[in-house]
């Protein structure tokens, strides 16, 4: 199915060329050689340890709300600041859904 036009306009010079190329099936593979691809490599496993590494963040909630989770973490023997640093992950992540 051929791109409309119509729907990406104003296209520069470049962006037509593209455009034609994609349609008429022109464009071509080059394959990365070796060193590119390992600095490729080394460039994302960089930025996903980046992305994991962790960062401490000053962060108000209520009183009694710590003092909650504070008891449960107690009763199940986990450090309370994992217990909240799990349920931000999940959420993050979609694993949970906040109700307000």
């Amino acid at each position: 199915m051929p791109i409309d036009d119509k729907m990406y306009e104003p296209l520069d010079i470049y962006e037509k060329d593209l455009l034609d190329a994609i349609e008429n099936d022109a464009l071509k593979s080059i394959p990365a050689d070796e060193e590119r691809v390992k600095l490729l490599q080394s460039v994302a496993k960089k930025k996903l340890d980046a992305l994991e590494t962790k960062k401490q963040i000053s962060l108000k909630i209520r009183e009694s709300d710590l003092s909650i989770i504070k008891q449960k973490a107690k009763e199940v023997s986990i450090p309370y600041q994992n217990i909240i640093q799990a349920l931000l992950h999940k959420y993050a992540t979609g694993q949970i859904k906040l109700q307000i």
